[in-house]
């Protein structure tokens, strides 16, 4: 947006808008908080103001996400990242307050896991093994700080533990992660999906054994499209080794075992 000083010069519309703060954090807090953000204002700036409105811990560590449709990709700002600039790009009705749904808002994602910082943090555990004390308490806290660290990804031994984020993140599925789990054994690098399938797909060449990956959850806990990144993963590795009949094979399972868990689903 953007007016002329009467020779044809453009000048940018610099006056303050009001934008609203989604908090993601550990800490009970309000749904959000509006807040007028000016010309000068950085990410940097808005997190500490956002602090100060919530009434949050000022000791952790926190960044700023811009969301531009509600549900969808989540751009993380960089501290001396100017918001007037990007809200200026929002519809004009998105620039003063209005419903979530409607999108054009930013997330107050809290980064650490406001934990004590005593070098025992459960959510630094990628195994749920490797607790100190396992009980149901201690795993559900892990689960959770690694949750708000978009961690979706845990190991307990050789099983896989995927919460669903009920969004897309570009970070956990960028093709070269495939590359990076190929021919990793389970668990050297941090949990993933990718890793689970790399982990079949060679034992089954190495062994020459069929192999059977299981997942379980209750409806809607995200088994349809982790089996698509199952299923993108092993065709990727496929490619690079075996025949085009397997990977015909292997995209012909999504079908029946998409019914599968539909079915399932109908008696739930």
């Amino acid at each position: 947006m953007s007016t002329t000083d009467g020779v044809g010069v453009p000048k940018l519309d610099r006056n303050p808008r009001v934008v609203q703060i989604h908090p993601r954090v550990s800490q009970n807090t309000a749904a959000y908080c509006p807040l007028q953000i000016s010309s000068g204002d950085t990410a940097r700036t808005v997190i500490r103001n956002a602090l100060v409105t919530l009434g949050l811990d000022d000791s952790r560590t926190y960044s700023l996400l811009e969301v531009r449709d509600s549900g969808q990709e989540e751009r993380p700002l960089e501290p001396s990242d100017c918001l007037l600039e990007r809200v200026r790009l929002w519809p004009p009705e998105t620039q003063r307050w209005h419903p979530e749904t409607q999108g054009y808002y930013f997330v107050l994602q809290q980064t650490d896991s406001g934990a004590p910082e005593d070098g025992d943090r459960i959510d630094d555990y990628d195994d749920l093994c490797s607790l100190q004390a396992v009980s149901e308490a201690s795993i559900l806290e892990a689960l959770c700080q690694r949750f708000y660290r978009l961690k979706i990804y845990t190991y307990a031994g050789n099983i896989l533990i995927a919460i669903n984020p009920n969004k897309f993140l570009p970070v956990y599925y960028n093709p070269k992660y495939i590359k990076m789990y190929e021919k990793q054994p389970l668990g050297k690098l941090s949990p993933h999906i990718f890793a689970v399938a790399d982990a079949a797909f060679r034992a089954m060449l190495d062994n020459q054994v069929n192999q059977c990956i299981v997942m379980h959850g209750d409806s809607g806990s995200g088994k349809t499209e982790s089996s698509s990144y199952l299923i993108h993963c092993l065709t990727a590795l496929s490619e690079k080794t075996c025949s085009v009949g397997l990977k015909r094979t292997i995209l012909g399972a999504v079908p029946g075992a998409t019914g599968l868990w539909q079915r399932k689903n109908v008696r739930e």
